[in-house]
């Protein structure tokens, strides 16, 4: 596999975990929200990652890309985004008659956001950008050995 191959696959990961971060973020703003009826209460949102490994089939048989010679299967798949999904769990109803947005039975209706799943989950996603970032750095100084390899032989 070349060395800019796992470039491509570390930015891959960066770019899935700054999504991660992004609906992180859009769900920790949201998580004091209030609103008067369920269809309108604010949903959490969460992205639906998966392995590029269609994509990556697909270059195998049509361009002839790399492949591992005992499994036959590519070399470096990625990471792609599938899309964003709002979550199914239910919003919370709050009995609150003196509240402005009250419906007329006296609730108004909470995002389904957990703070505390939010920010594990914010963690997760930073150390997992933090790992792709590291493993780019890595490639980039085996790149710049190989370089030196070069410049210091004396042919």
């Amino acid at each position: 596999m070349s060395l800019f191959r796992i470039m491509d696959i570390a930015g891959t990961a960066m770019n899935a975990q700054s999504v991660r971060l992004n609906a992180t973020a859009s769900n920790l703003a949201n998580a004091e929200s209030v609103s008067s009826s369920v269809e309108t209460t604010y949903k959490a949102r969460r992205p639906l990652f998966s392995a590029a490994f269609d994509e990556a089939m697909q270059f195998e048989n049509t361009e002839g890309g790399v492949c591992d010679p005992v499994t036959g299967e590519p070399y470096g798949i990625g990471v792609a985004l599938k899309g964003v999904v709002e979550s199914d769990a239910p919003t919370i109803k709050e009995y609150n008659p003196n509240h402005p947005l009250a419906d007329e039975n006296g609730y108004i209706y909470r995002p389904n956001v957990n703070p505390v799943e939010e920010m594990a989950d914010m963690i997760s996603a930073n150390r997992s950008y933090q790992t792709a970032v590291q493993v780019a750095a890595n490639a980039k100084k085996m790149m710049m050995a190989t370089l030196q390899l070069g410049a210091n032989s004396s042919l």
